[in-house]
């Protein structure tokens, strides 16, 4: 009696198994396949998730088919009807097998080439537009080198490299780089081609800077970035006394080597960084207060604010350092202190502000000033915006007034004009990490996760251990609903606050939800106060809508900085509809969804397709 063969066994001698490696396979090639062409094809991230989807559906039919149906000769026939010796399953075995090969080994240059190709370039076109972009009047400042033998002096070479970015930015048709990204090639090994290639610049301006008792030495060089040859050079050598007039001449010689005109837009108004009265120890104050600004701790801070007082209590007229001392007070109360000690910065800012106003209506860094004073100390966005929009007019190449008019238009519900805004001030610093972080985050907030992986990971190319970095790459993965991927970001990101969160959003997607409890928890634990926001914003990744209301109210309690992003954040958009989130937006100052989507388009709000999106993968 022969036996009855196993069901193991029937799957294999009908090729049931091999038709299921050769259907995951070519799904699995055809998903990189869609993936990779989505992009240039125009086609939303959905189109992929979709595809496995229905790949998914169709994987028992499949299956089934294989089963009671077999290859033959004269076409399929059931396998039923097909007498043993007449069978061909063998055969059709064999071919399947080289079927499965050709199928996985192109699955796995599709992968590579994902990983290693596509990716960089998708890194590349993210820092890459200025590249393309690159005009001929288009300048980089690099800092000039101190040669005065005493370090003490570099706060002095710096303000001159500063004052000749600021005077070259008032000449009409002239794109100038700003200083935080020139100034990331102080010493650098990278020739001029390179360098003008990562700024997106046809020309360098280098030089050299000896200050010796009352006389001042500076060599100039305007050298062309695509070959590094030189366009023009000077040596200059004066009296300390004329050390403005040395500045202007350096200026308008290279404004007039790039046929450059001072010729300001109708409206704006030339603006200067120098002391009204023209005193040169209050000019210097001002110089060592700003050295003192890029070393971002709360002492430094505090000394930068001492040396702008210095500067107009020398010169009372003195607006330009009155303005800064207004910044730099309101962001210590807002990134380094709290109770009363962030009160009385803000207030010392709020005076500061006043003042410059005061001193100078129409100089724009004054209204950057007061707007930034409205935005962290009152958080009254509304009157940001407009300050910011004044400034803006008064200079229109001054990029931190045009970023920060992004991030409050974007507060304001249009986080689409928030993005033209933050492309526009990244084309004069196309290196500042923190703007390229605001962009990654209104571009996800639009669903436009492509674009914002991009721009994440060339930020992280640059600054591999910068803060929340890793965290947003887990916040665009979590939206996406790839808990593998999220989660992997989320542990690259350096231990912290950040990390917690970035963990804890990763987890509320995943399958495990023991750990999900635990990370939530855990961050509510470590940080009640400070990540009060971000909590409400994992308690809506979990549909608790009672506790995401509950820490939306306790982050505007502490004035969290976070509930800017309440209008444009992907987390909390499913819950718009909610009364309470109108009741909240009245709250804390901003346009309800019915006043936006009153007088807004419909591409500034989330789409209802990405708001179920956000919340897909939630429990």
């Amino acid at each position: 009696m022969t036996d009855k063969p196993s069901f193991l066994a029937e799957l294999k001698r009908r090729n049931v198994l091999r038709a299921a490696a050769l259907y995951i396979g070519a799904a699995w090639a055809l998903a990189q396949g869609v993936s990779q062409l989505s992009p240039a094809l125009g086609l939303p991230d959905w189109v992929t998730r979709w595809f496995l989807i229905a790949a998914a559906i169709g994987f028992p039919f499949a299956m089934a088919f294989s089963w009671f149906y077999e290859w033959t000769s004269k076409g399929i026939v059931r396998e039923s009807e097909v007498a043993t010796d007449a069978s061909i399953t063998r055969e059709t075995g064999r071919r399947m097998d080289r079927w499965i090969f050709v199928v996985m080994a192109l699955a796995i240059v599709l992968l590579l080439t994902n990983q290693f190709v596509v990716r960089k370039d998708a890194t590349t076109r993210a820092v890459g537009p200025a590249v393309a972009a690159i005009i001929d009047k288009s300048i980089a400042v690099l800092p000039l080198a101190n040669e005065s033998g005493d370090n003490d002096q570099q706060y002095f070479s710096d303000g001159l490299t500063e004052d000749l970015i600021t005077a070259l930015s008032q000449f009409n048709g002239l794109k100038v780089i700003s200083r935080n990204s020139s100034f990331q090639f102080r010493d650098s090994k990278d020739d001029s081609q390179t360098i003008g290639r990562k700024l997106g610049v046809a020309y360098l301006l280098e030089g050299r800077v000896r200050r010796e008792g009352g006389n001042v030495r500076i060599t100039a060089e305007l050298v062309k970035a695509a070959d590094g040859s030189n366009a023009w050079s000077q040596n200059y050598d004066r009296p300390y006394g004329d050390l403005f007039k040395l500045q202007d001449d350096i200026t308008h010689a290279v404004a007039g080597e790039l046929k450059a005109q001072l010729l300001p837009t109708p409206g704006a108004v030339v603006q200067s960084d120098r002391p009204p009265s023209g005193d040169l120890d209050a000019y210097n104050a001002y110089l060592r207060g700003v050295f003192l600004t890029r070393v971002n701790t709360p002492e430094s801070w505090r000394k930068a604010i001492e040396q702008f007082g210095a500067a107009v209590a020398i010169d009372p007229h003195y607006a330009y350092a009155q303005a800064q001392s207004a910044n730099y007070s309101a962001q210590l109360g807002s990134a380094f202190l709290t109770g009363d000690e962030a009160q009385q910065a803000f207030a010392q800012a709020r005076t500061a502000a006043n003042k410059a106003l005061a001193t100078d209506p129409k100089l724009a860094a004054a209204h950057v000033a007061r707007g930034i004073v409205l935005a962290l100390a009152d958080l009254n966005w509304v009157g940001a915006e407009a300050e910011f929009r004044l400034a803006i007019q008064l200079a229109p190449k001054d990029g931190l007034a045009v970023f920060s008019l992004g991030t409050m238009t974007a507060t304001l519900g249009h986080p689409a004009e928030a993005i033209e805004l933050t492309r526009r001030a990244l084309a004069s610093d196309p290196r500042n990490t923190g703007w390229s972080y605001w962009l990654s985050v209104y571009l996800a907030s639009l669903g436009r996760f492509d674009e914002a992986e991009q721009v994440i990971l060339a930020l992280i190319q640059m600054q591999p251990k910068a803060v929340a970095t890793h965290q947003q790459l887990a916040a665009i993965e979590t939206q996406r609903g790839r808990f593998e991927q999220a989660l992997q970001a989320a542990q690259q990101e350096p231990p912290g606050m950040w990390q917690d969160i970035a963990l804890a959003m990763a987890r509320q997607i995943g399958p495990d939800r023991a750990s999900a409890d635990a990370a939530i928890k855990s961050l509510v634990e470590k940080h009640p106060d400070s990540a009060a926001y971000q909590i409400a914003e994992i308690y809506a990744l979990r549909r608790d809508t009672d506790s995401m209301f509950k820490w939306l109210d306790r982050s505007w309690a502490n004035r969290d900085t976070g509930v800017h992003r309440l209008l444009y954040d992907p987390f909390i958009a499913p819950y718009r509809n909610d009364p309470r989130f109108a009741a909240f937006c009245a709250k804390i100052g901003v346009p309800t969804p019915e006043q936006i989507d009153a007088v807004a388009a419909p591409a500034d709000a989330p789409s209802a397709a990405h708001a179920q999106n956000a919340s897909r993968s939630e429990p």
